[in-house]
């Protein structure tokens, strides 16, 4: 198999949950060696994965406030590169985000393939969520900036996804991206069994060499990079570290010291293994790939 970024050759390092992670021998992106399609994102990222806990959310509503605040932070800090304009939110589940960068000036629109969340963005939140995905996302409409805020590693057409972001963004527009971060130190010292290795919902490991390098093809450079402030619900954490480490005993006693925290409280989310980068569409762009 050939690397979706440069088509250089990759082997396999490790299986995880029943699928072989490759490497390329190039750039050394990771990734899944699976053949996804528009259906692996309904059957993955349906109703369960918003409100059923496990690899997901055990009530993403829950979220509200701590995800529109981090929208709100990343209006902030877009100011010191931008005016405010017309934005693309790729991802953007019930419009949490959204809201956070209206909030800041912003104006646009959100793009999700769950068409219960993108209900209750349009309907709860006020913010406008159009149901699909990017790789499938037609318009006439152009953006000033992109984000894609935890989505990339789940594209199951990388290339044709960045393809069409590419092609909505204005010249001299923006992508913002935050994404895991295989080269990490934590991420190396846990090896296959770092949290972001889990198949098939996530489908690609990024460095920030090998998203530098990906987002280049496509006519980006980047302007700026560093790591989130984030926070997560205790409930939400202690739902997720029950099941990254069911099968530990000393997972499971972990999980039984975390019970003692109580639902609902917003917690500094341990931010070692993230990044955030901001990418501007170049003046002279290369040809389509």
């Amino acid at each position: 198999m050939l690397c979706p970024i440069d088509d250089a050759t990759t082997l396999r390092v490790f299986q995880k949950d029943g699928f072989w992670i490759r490497e390329c021998q190039g750039c050394h992106l990771r990734y899944v060696e699976i053949t996804p399609s528009k259906e692996h994102v309904t059957r993955v990222y349906g109703d369960g994965y918003f409100t059923g806990g496990g690899a997901g959310y055990l009530n993403y509503y829950d979220e509200a406030d701590i995800i529109t605040a981090h929208g709100r932070r990343y209006g902030r800090l877009l100011s010191k590169f931008m005016k405010p304009g017309k934005v693309l939110d790729v991802g953007a589940a019930a419009g949490f985000i959204l809201k956070g960068l209206n909030e800041q000036g912003w104006d646009g629109l959100g793009l999700e393939p769950n068409a219960s969340m993108a209900e209750y963005g349009r309907t709860q939140v006020g913010v406008n969520v159009e149901v699909g995905t990017l790789e499938q996302f037609k318009s006439e409409a152009r953006f000033d900036l992109v984000t894609m805020v935890q989505v990339l590693p789940h594209f199951y057409d990388l290339r044709k996804a960045l393809q069409t972001a590419a092609d909505l963004t204005n010249p001299c527009g923006y992508w913002l991206i935050e994404t895991w971060n295989k080269d990490s130190t934590i991420a190396r010292m846990m090896g296959p069994n770092w949290h972001e290795y889990s198949p098939p919902s996530v489908l690609h490991f990024f460095s920030q060499k090998t998203l530098r390098s990906l987002v280049n093809q496509f006519g980006f450079e980047e302007v700026a990079r560093g790591r989130p402030a984030k926070r997560i619900n205790s409930g939400h954490a202690k739902s997720l570290l029950r099941y990254k480490f069911q099968s530990s005993t000393l997972g499971k006693l972990g999980a039984q010291v975390v019970d003692l925290v109580p639902d609902g409280l917003p917690l500094p989310y341990p931010s070692f293994d993230l990044f955030w980068a901001l990418y501007r569409k170049s003046d002279f762009l290369p040809q389509k790939t």
